[in-house]
């Protein structure tokens, strides 16, 4: 009990920790709603260049997570900690970065390599920032239930950081109407080439301009947020080495350590699982402007309807971390993933009805709260389960984080790719106020079939995961009565060489 007081954490530290992760959640979830709309219809690329840029980019934030998590683990202790100065020092550029993204140049040609460089750099800072904060959860504390209590609490900020996100970039960009260009289909003339000329040339392109202007308001304001949260979580926060690294400062075979981690059989049931919901769920988030603004025909709502589905998440994680408390994490990934599947079928296979569509979006919501909160909850459990089978490996905990992040990054690239590249194939007009049946109907998918088949197969995943309450109970007692061993060990060290001197 002594030792459990000791390892308590303040609300105050469990705050500070937890705000740090609100800038990951900020920036990703502007960039996940908004930038394949910002890409097509502001910046005015081809949805071909967009796929290229959105899947190259998601591609190379996902290579950066292991290579982060490698340069970690070779990481020296210092004054900071080991894991706070990549926080730190990586913060002002990645919101330089961040910034750039949403700028257009005023360049006839290079609009396509500025967008992608500056994504992938800001990917690569953000990752710097992630990566070690993602591993810091083991760093805070000890004792299991300190590190779920500070998770929840990371979590409930990380989805309140998404409601931010939402909030800012939609309001902002909201009160600002994008033109938008007729389809020469509709319009009584021949030659519909020169239709569209005329209209671009005649169209109101001042409106295009606040449009911009719009977007840069809002990056500036998430970048502020940014930097903020990083100051409070120096401020609050500070690692506690592990006994076993006062031991021994060697540095960590990384690739050793990662053939130890891939062999882990309950880590790797653990992220295919959430790999492919944690897909469906980025197929939705990349896809739902479009959908809204073409297939719904809420051009002007979009952005309230993703703000009603991050609040309903935010309200919603208390409800899950009960849950996974009282009835089990095991339990929680079935009822919360499987919960949004009805919903998601519903919105598709109705008629454009907004009161049904904020309905919808409510209960959305609900679902993914539990798929904010789930795998950050249960990676410390596989952690924990792995120091019990390889007691003498330490320092690997950038590793499991990094990972996750890495399959999960790398899959969504590659899902979020080939739905824009089929728009692209379905006949995306860029700029349009309304797209073809074709366009709509892939929308539907995108948002509807695809991503509840990815849920069904994680969900079936899950059987395999061998983690459950009982286990994680008896990993916990394992754990301590190891800690305390290897006190007794050190303290009768302690006193052997006392009475030597």
């Amino acid at each position: 009990r002594l030792q459990e007081s000791r390892e308590r954490l303040s609300v105050l530290s469990k705050l500070c920790y937890a705000v740090g992760g609100a800038p990951y959640q900020i920036t990703g979830c502007a960039l996940g709603f908004f930038l394949q709309i910002f890409l097509l219809d502001v910046a005015q690329l081809d949805a071909f260049y967009a796929s290229i840029i959105l899947f190259v980019g998601r591609a190379w934030d996902a290579i950066t997570d292991p290579m982060v998590g490698f340069f970690i683990s070779k990481s020296s202790w210092t004054c900071l900690g080991r894991l706070m100065p990549w926080i730190i020092f990586s913060t002002p550029f990645a919101v330089t970065s961040y910034i750039l993204i949403w700028f257009v140049p005023d360049i006839s040609r290079g609009q396509v390599m500025w967008y992608l460089v500056f994504y992938c750099i800001f990917q690569t800072l953000v990752t710097c920032f992630h990566v070690p904060y993602s591993a810091l959860t083991m760093f805070i504390s000890r004792e299991q239930s300190e590190r779920d209590s500070a998770t929840a609490y990371r979590m409930t900020v990380e989805v309140l950081g998404t409601v931010l996100g939402t909030a800012i970039q939609g309001q902002i960009v909201g009160k600002v109407d994008t033109p938008c260009i007729e389809s020469p289909l509709f319009i009584g003339v021949t030659n519909s080439s020169v239709a569209l000329e005329e209209l671009n040339m005649t169209h109101d392109t001042g409106s295009l301009t606040e449009t911009r202007n719009a977007y840069m308001i809002a990056a500036v304001v998430i970048g502020g947020l940014y930097i903020l949260c990083a100051l409070i979580l120096w401020a609050g926060v500070r690692e506690k080495r592990e006994s076993s690294e006062l031991q021994s400062d060697e540095p960590v075979s990384f690739f050793q350590g990662l053939k130890l981690v891939m062999n882990h059989g309950a880590y790797i049931k653990l992220i295919a699982g959430f790999l492919f919901t944690s897909l469906g769920f980025m197929l939705l988030e990349g896809n739902f402007a479009l959908f809204c603004t073409y297939t719904l025909g809420f051009r002007n709502e979009f952005q309230n309807i993703l703000l009603a589905i991050m609040l309903s998440a935010t309200l919603t994680i208390p409800f899950w971390q009960w849950f996974l408390t009282r009835f089990g994490k095991k339990t929680a990934v079935y009822v919360g993933n499987s919960s949004a599947i009805p919903f998601l079928i519903l919105v598709a296979v109705l008629d454009s009805n907004l009161i049904v569509t904020y309905i919808v979006a409510v209960a959305a919501g609900i679902s993914v709260a539990a798929a904010f909160l789930l795998p950050w909850s249960m990676l410390p459990d596989v952690v924990d389960d792995f120091k019990l089978q390889h007691p003498s490996s330490h320092g690997h905990e950038a590793i499991f984080f990094s990972f996750y992040v890495f399959f999960t990054k790398f899959t969504s690239g590659v899902s979020l790719g080939i739905s824009t590249l089929s728009l692209d194939f379905a006949g995306y007009q860029t700029r349009g106020c309304s797209q073809p049946s074709e366009v709509n109907f892939t929308l539907k998918m995108l948002v509807s079939a695809v991503p509840v088949v990815l849920i069904l197969l994680g969900l079936l995943l899950f059987k395999l995961y061998p983690i459950d309450e009982e286990k994680r109970r008896k990993n916990k007692k394992a754990l301590q009565d190891l800690r305390q061993e290897s006190n007794s060990s050190s303290e009768s060290d302690n006193t052997e060489l006392a009475s030597i001197v």
